[in-house]
Formats: C-alpha cells, structure tokens, sequence
C-alpha cells in the first residue's frame, strides 16, 4: 500500500465520530496530512476570542507577598489575563496570531487585530513585568515560559505591519523571559519528567525554536547542551508507565520530540533506538481514553492526544525509515481522531485551552 494511500485510509472513520464534531473543519492535502479549512480555523477563533477576555473563573498561579497583590487578574495581567490561567491566555493569543497567517481573510481577522491590539500594547506588556518582578523564579516555569517565545516567535516572523508592532510591544517580556531560561538552566541539576506544566523537554524545545528562529546563537548553544546533559543517556524510557492520570505530555514522547530539532540524523536514529525500543514506543501508539471532559484535570488527556500527535509528526521528519514513519504517521492519526472531536466541546475545562493543542498539532503535520 501506497504510504499516502494509507494516510488517506486513517481520515475516513473519523467522520461522524462525534456529535460534537463539524467533518467541514478539515481537508486534506496531496500527501494526505489533516488541516483546518477555514471553518474550522473560523470556530477555533471564535473559542480564542471569546476566552481570551474571559477574566473568570480564573486560576492565579500566584503567591502573595502582601495585601497589595489582592486584585483582579486584569488588574495583575492585564495582556493575559483571560483563558482560566496565565498560560492559556497566552497560547491563546498564539492560536489567534497562528490562524490569522494561515488564513488571511478569516472572517474573524477584524476581531482578531483588535483583541491583539488591545492587549498587546507597552503599557499592558510593562504591567505583566511587573508582576513578574513580584513572582519568584519557578512562576510558570516552564511552561508558560516556552508558550511566551511561541507567541514571540510566530509574531517575528510574520510578515505584517501590525504583527511587528505586537512583537515589539511584547519584546521586554520575551526577552525577560530568555533571562529566565539563562539563569535557570546552568543551574538546574536534573530535568523534570512529569507530564504537565513543569516538564523541561517540553519547555527547552519550544525555546529552542524561538532561538534559533531569532538566530541568538549562545541561547540556542546553551539549550543544546542542557538538552545533551539532560537526556543524551538516557535509554529504555518507561513508556509502559504512561500515561498518569492527568497528562497532557507525553514525559517519553516530548524528550525525543526534543532531541530531533538539534541532533543529526545518524546521532538521532541511534539514541532513539536506545531510548525507545520498539516494544515501549508500541505502548505509546494507542490514544487513551477520557472518562469526564468536565473534569478539568482528567480532560488534560485530551490534550496528551493531541500532543503525542504533534510529538509523531516531528519525530517520523526526522527518521529516515519508511516502515516507522509509517507506525508513528498512523499514531498520530489515530490520538488526532481520539480528541480533535472534542475541542469544540462547550465544557470551558478543555475549550478554554485545547484549541491551541489542536492547532499546533496539525501545523506539525502539515
């Protein structure tokens, strides 16, 4: 069989999975990838701009030092301060800036500049400074850190006169945010496995994108070689223990999806055969399943899905063998089809974020 004859096979049972789902949300291409038409890239807009000046119920990730830090969360944040938590607001604004590239006459584009506007100014930027200033080092650290230089990264290079504005509005807080990572890092003696927020492959990667998109060669130089003491002996990843009950990463998954951006083809074939030998990453290719997506920590399985997708997709690029690009393309059909269904779902526990999940997931695809 035809190996985009194959990927083709995996998009059929998803029409009709689920009452929740729109089938006019994706299309497909020539070698047969999934991707948003303008639908569906219309409906996850609308989640984004609805929840990104959402300012309650909200989740502040926050230590008080005194009375005086008693506020709002628009008060305490005001760029981002919607979404239920710090973090989500923050790939929220990534998924609208994302959206409005792919697809420039989104019917939500006028919608869009205007939130972006309106939140993204240098006195909005200054006020999360701020309060950064008040936090201690470990505040969302790292990941809303990485999701930050996302954010950064996507309005640097996108080519339009008010995305430039945005990102040098937001500059002073990217750049505090590398300062972070260069501070931490040296000083970090072992990486953090779990998989949520704190999980430091996934947090590295999204930093090393920023960097080497920015072309800062030291900070780049500098997540290598943590990535390298970090993982570079690591072997025999216990996948079979995966997943616990609230993930939303994969701890196995996001470490190799790490080591691909930097290692060079033969390097990185020989420690992914070593890290993850085919009976361990068998145990990671079936989606897993999601009892209440009104519970706020076991919906982050949703999210797991959609980020072992995300996770497939860059690992098979950087695999030259076809029998594996095949296994890992069908996994990240299958956790896609598991959870794509239910990004549109009306519980604000998973809508307030996984759209941005889902979004990154198939750009990797693409």
């Amino acid at each position: 069989m035809r190996f985009t004859t194959f990927l083709l096979l995996l998009m059929v049972p998803l029409m009709g999975t689920s009452q929740n789902w729109d089938t006019t949300f994706l299309s497909q291409t020539s070698l047969g990838a999934w991707e948003l038409t303008e639908q569906g890239a219309s409906h996850f807009a609308q989640l984004a701009l609805h929840c990104v000046d959402q300012e309650y119920p909200n989740k502040l990730n926050q230590v008080l030092p005194d009375s005086t830090m008693l506020q709002s969360p628009q008060a305490l944040h005001p760029a981002f301060y919607g979404c239920f938590d710090w973090h989500s607001a923050v790939h929220g604004h990534w998924m609208l800036v994302r959206l409005l590239k792919q697809f420039p006459q989104l019917p939500e584009g006028p919608a869009i500049r205007e939130k972006l506007a309106k939140n993204l100014t240098p006195e909005n930027i200054q006020g999360e400074l701020a309060y950064l200033a008040t936090e201690g080092g470990s505040w969302e650290r790292m990941y809303g850190w990485a999701w930050l230089l996302k954010l950064a990264e996507e309005l640097a290079i996108w080519q339009d006169e008010q995305g430039q504005e945005w990102f040098t509005n937001l500059a002073p807080l990217t750049d505090a945010f590398v300062q972070k990572y260069t501070d931490f890092l040296p000083i970090q003696e072992y990486p953090v496995r779990t998989g949520v927020h704190p999980n430091t492959a996934f947090g590295i990667a999204f930093a090393w994108d920023y960097a080497n998109t920015m072309g800062l060669e030291s900070f780049r130089e500098l997540l290598e070689e943590r990535a390298m003491y970090y993982f570079a002996s690591d072997q025999n990843c216990p996948a079979s223990w995966e997943p616990s009950g609230e993930d939303f990463l994969s701890p196995c998954l996001e470490e190799a999806y790490l080591m691909s951006r930097f290692m060079r083809e033969v390097e990185f074939r020989k420690w992914w055969n070593e890290f993850l030998p085919p009976a361990q990453l068998e145990s990671l290719c079936t989606p897993v399943g999601v009892a209440d997506r009104t519970d706020p920590k076991i919906v982050h399985l949703d999210g797991l899905n959609l980020s072992r997708a995300w996770c497939f997709y860059r690992i098979a690029a950087s695999l030259n063998d076809a029998g594996l690009q095949q296994q890992l393309y069908k996994a990240a059909g299958s956790h896609l089809q598991a959870s794509l269904p239910y990004v549109v779902s009306p519980n604000y526990e998973g809508s307030h974020w996984l759209a941005s999940f889902a979004v990154f997931a198939l750009n990797e695809g693409r």
